[in-house]
């Protein structure tokens, strides 16, 4: 009841003359956070990061971009797993592990593969569910592929493989155009601040594995 009565998509403040809802300024601050320690490698990063996933469900059902409020439930269940695994392989002092060559095509392959079917269905997606899906999809393909690559790139992250960072990088790209399009525009200037980070994160990763290598 506490819940519902506060007003989630109210003006939290203006910046400039983009009106910041309270919802998005948990949402950013909450994923700022999560993908700083995923970048420090701390454990942490997954609760934190489930506030994010819980507010931008709401956020991305309000701006019609359906595929990434789907992605969210994907995303809550990955990062309780993630943080499982986390738990157990930095107890047990499981280094940082890179993908086999042939690992990589398969994963771009399925990327492609899956952004075409899963961007068709959205596509059409107002048309099968028009009780729940008031408007059409806004840049279903665009939105699609981010959606599946993040699932990729999170799996990744939760199994602690460095071509996660790579992808977030590309994922990061794409969305700060994507969410400034949709007049989100606290959101797109999160994900230019995850970009900063998952460039960090890439580098601090691999100064990481590198250090495991020479203790070996």
């Amino acid at each position: 009841m506490i819940l519902s009565a506060i007003p989630w998509f109210d003006t939290a403040f203006r910046l400039f003359q983009y009106s910041v809802s309270y919802i998005e300024l948990i949402s950013v601050v909450a994923g700022i956070a999560a993908v700083y320690l995923a970048a420090r490698e701390k454990i942490w990063t997954w609760p934190v990061g489930l506030i994010n996933i819980c507010t931008a469900f709401f956020i991305y059902y309000h701006v019609s971009l359906y595929s990434d409020m789907f992605l969210q439930i994907y995303f809550f269940g990955i990062s309780l797993y993630g943080w499982i695994v986390w738990r157990k392989e930095q107890k047990s002092d499981v280094p940082l592990k890179w993908l086999p060559n042939g690992t990589r095509i398969m994963i771009g392959l399925s990327i492609i593969f899956s952004t075409m079917v899963l961007g068709n269905y959205m596509t059409q997606i107002h048309m099968v569910l028009p009780e729940i899906f008031t408007e059409k999809a806004a840049y279903p393909y665009a939105d699609t592929w981010v959606a599946t690559t993040s699932i990729v790139a999170n799996t990744l992250m939760a199994k602690r493989f460095i071509e996660s960072w790579i992808l977030w990088i590309a994922i990061d790209v794409l969305c700060v155009y994507l969410y400034y399009q949709k007049d989100i525009h606290f959101i797109a200037l999160e994900f230019l601040f995850f970009l900063g980070l998952a460039t960090y994160g890439l580098y601090s990763w691999m100064h990481l594995k590198k250090q495991q290598d020479q203790s070996l």
